[in-house]
């Protein structure tokens, strides 16, 4: 319901949103700022919390993935006469580490077809650091790096099915290696959690090297397989403001809704680009007029690419407006909406397009102006807090549920 009056208000338009099925969706190259990302998509084990698409790993199927996904970079790169600007490079899954013989030749790849200007970062599961690991990561050029601890209270690794693993261990490895961003991701609203756990996680991640601390809140997914769901709403709400003010006194500043960096360090986001090709089943594509989803099946993925075609699912095609609001959206989780940005991707003028949006905004204390554009405040960001979680069930839950059911859906529409 939410979304919907949104949609309407936004958009100007009572039309919802429609993904179609169609190879339609060629990620275009010619844009600034633009990220790359590269879904591994296997694990040793399937976490249930996690929404992402993921396998079991498979020896013979990470191989015939791997040369897939060779073939999609350089079939992408050569949509483009000239070698694209790439502004960060991002490898998530699934657990990336498990490709690690791989990384040197696809890093290789992805360097002889782009031009690669900005930061290389990788997800990794604590399960799978070791000195050699994060040795070998140095070495083929990975500057950041994303460790998935979650908790470090026995009872919420519990409560998510993870192994009891030696986080703060894993940690002080990965921190040796000296990456210029280590980001700790961790979890609250878990069922069972309450606040002055979240507190300590914040703490033991600040106190062993973490650059970055993002705290996402516990969405249960409808494919997810737990047996109990998230905190209540206003327990949540105690647990983010109770983070924020950990942060505070640990002199780390925050950097987007859910994320806080310590001052003097530099600042990482997956989610956070202004245009982005996604590599890989399951990977998203944004570009200035269109979104495109890679089909949801490591399978279907390895027989495309085997004949030279690109896995585009769905795509769901924008005109202005709409695209706008995606870039209004994403800009407002990074607590900053950018003049600059804004005209440089749509040669408009954010308080022009946006005016009336802004004035509401600007009355309701939702964002403040600041030099180069606004701020979103604390209201704004608590606000957006919620959003998100509704927007994550309404429009990315099911998405990804039919995506998961069928491989090439014909469409999805979402209000």
């Amino acid at each position: 319901m939410i979304t919907n009056i949104l949609r309407i208000f936004l958009t100007r338009s009572i039309k919802p949103f429609v993904l179609r099925s169609g190879q339609e969706g060629v990620p275009g190259l010619d844009e600034k700022n633009l990220g790359l990302y590269i879904h591994i998509p296997f694990c040793k084990k399937i976490c249930s919390f996690c929404p992402y698409y993921k396998v079991l790993y498979n020896k013979d199927l990470m191989e015939k993935y791997i040369a897939g996904l060779l073939k999609e970079i350089k079939l992408v790169a050569a949509l483009n006469e000239n070698r694209a600007k790439i502004t960060s490079v991002y490898f998530g899954g699934g657990s990336p580490a498990l490709a690690i013989n791989f990384l040197p030749e696809i890093m290789g790849r992805i360097r002889e077809s782009f031009n690669i200007s900005g930061n290389i970062g990788i997800e990794l599961h604590p399960r799978d650091i070791d000195k050699d690991l994060i040795k070998n990561l140095k070495s083929i050029g990975f500057d950041m790096v994303s460790i998935g601890v979650q908790s470090f209270q026995e009872k919420c690794l519990h409560t998510l099915g993870r192994d009891n693993i030696d986080n703060i261990k894993k940690m002080r490895i990965a921190a040796e290696g000296g990456f210029e961003v280590m980001d700790i991701d961790l979890i609250f609203g878990i069922p069972g959690q309450i606040a002055e756990d979240i507190v300590r996680d914040f703490e033991i991640a600040a106190n062993n090297g973490a650059t970055q601390i993002s705290a996402y809140p516990f969405i249960e997914f409808s494919y997810s397989d737990l047996k109990s769901g998230p905190a209540g709403r206003n327990i949540q709400k105690k647990m983010l403001e109770d983070l924020i003010d950990i942060s505070q006194r640990k002199d780390f500043k925050r950097t987007s809704v859910w994320t806080f960096s310590k001052k003097g360090h530099g600042i990482y986001s997956s989610v956070t680009r202004d245009t982005y090709i996604g590599f890989g089943p399951g990977a998203a594509s944004l570009t200035k007029n269109i979104f495109k989803i890679n089909t949801f099946s490591v399978e279907e993925y390895i027989k495309c690419l085997s004949g030279g075609k690109l896995s585009t699912a769905l795509t769901l095609k924008f005109n202005k407006r709409r695209r706008s609001l995606y870039w209004l959206f994403w800009s407002a989780y990074s607590l900053h909406l950018n003049r600059h940005s804004f005209r440089d991707l749509f040669n408009e003028e954010l308080d022009s397009f946006f005016g009336f949006e802004i004035f509401i905004g600007k009355k309701l204390k939702l964002i403040r102006e600041e030099e180069g554009g606004y701020e979103v405040t604390f209201r704004g960001a608590q606000l957006y807090h919620l959003i998100e979680q509704v927007y994550t069930h309404q429009y990315i839950d099911k998405t990804w549920k039919i995506a998961l059911d069928d491989p090439w859906p014909e469409k999805i529409i979402l209000y």
